[in-house]
């Protein structure tokens, strides 16, 4: 399967972006509203490139409903011009995988779609040799389901929250430098900078309430998960 949807309320962008992703090998689909895009999505879908600013429902809420209410973890990149770091968290928070400002370059666009397709293969892949529950006082991953319960209520982890978090619990006591958790998380995206960790990881302790205490950072050897 190699089926992509754009979700953008302006046409002409759509065709530009399906013109050049149909050159590459995707297959596409086209939205105009998140309303028409919810109707075609299905699970022929790898990925969905998605405008933010559109009437009625935003691209924000759509991604919202897709994570929350349809359980779908159909990788997501937001188009936008809104570029604030507010923003950009707020993409993040409801389940974003990137995030392009407008105006971008096409290029860029092709390079960030391959990036997070490739993230997104190695992320299914890289739990099939580990064990498929991890148990540590509050806190239970489920690496088959990538479920995470914090007194047995589901945390509501994005895709790289998950992986952050499943890459410290794999190794406790062992330090991982921004750079590394960039590569095993973020691969080989070049256009993320290492803020984006701290960015992450702050909202992840936030979401793990008191067991986020655990992830650990020290300076000059970087973040840690301490299960001692």
């Amino acid at each position: 399967m190699n089926r992509i949807l754009i979700v953008d309320d302006e046409q002409d962008l759509c065709e530009i972006l399906q013109f050049n992703l149909e050159s590459e090998g995707y297959e596409v689909d086209t939205a105009n509203s998140a309303e028409e895009a919810l109707s075609k999505l299905n699970s022929q879908h790898i990925l969905i490139l998605l405008d933010v600013m559109m009437e009625d429902m935003s691209g924000f809420q759509m991604a919202n409903k897709i994570r929350k209410e349809l359980n779908n973890n159909v990788p997501i990149i937001f188009l936008t011009a809104k570029d604030t770091e507010n923003d950009m968290l707020t993409g993040f928070n409801v389940g974003g995988d990137d995030y392009i400002t407008k105006p971008f370059s096409l290029k860029a666009v092709m390079a960030r779609v391959k990036a997070v397709l490739k993230r997104s293969t190695k992320s299914a892949d890289s739990n099939e040799s580990v064990e498929d529950i991890f148990v540590y006082k509050s806190l239970e991953i489920n690496f088959d389901t990538k479920k995470v319960m914090v007194n047995n209520v589901e945390a509501q982890l994005t895709r790289k929250e998950y992986m952050i978090l499943a890459l410290l619990v794999q190794s406790p006591q062992r330090f991982f430098t921004r750079e590394q958790i960039l590569s095993q998380v973020w691969d080989d995206d070049t256009y993320v900078i290492e803020r984006s960790v701290d960015v992450h990881i702050a909202r992840l302790r936030k979401k793990l309430g008191t067991i986020g205490e655990n992830i650990i950072n020290r300076t000059g050897f970087g973040y840690s998960f301490d299960n001692s």
